[in-house]
């Protein structure tokens, strides 16, 4: 699948620190940190893809701002690896997020992830 040439421009600008790839491990580490908050703030994950340097999230709505939940999971992610010897800066500033209006829209989106999880 071919990128997005303007979000990479747009994500390599945002970057501070040196590019990240993360390992099978530590990408099950992020996976399992990310569904684990999930459950704690009460959000249902439709779709999760990590890959070696992005993730991909489908989830339901909940009353909370989407900032405030994005910063759950890219905080729990940081400190699982942290707890597994990685230290450093992870991920970049900002996030990319997309609403879905319909049940084609969010089977789509959902589709999309879980082609990022082969």
């Amino acid at each position: 699948m071919p990128g997005d040439d303007k979000l990479l421009e747009a994500n390599k600008n945002a970057q501070s620190g040196r590019t990240i790839r993360l390992t099978p491990q530590q990408k099950k580490i992020v996976h399992d940190a990310i569904t684990k908050q999930a459950n704690e703030i009460g959000q249902k994950v439709l779709a999760l893809s990590v890959c070696s340097n992005h993730v991909h999230l489908v989830a339901e709505y909940i009353p909370k701002p989407v900032s405030r939940v994005v910063a759950y999971y890219k905080k729990a992610g940081r400190l699982a690896l942290k707890e597994h010897g990685f230290d450093g800066r992870l991920w970049t500033i900002g996030y990319d997020k997309r609403f879905c209006f319909d049940q084609k829209m969010l089977w789509k989106k959902i589709d999309y992830v879980n082609q990022h999880t082969k």
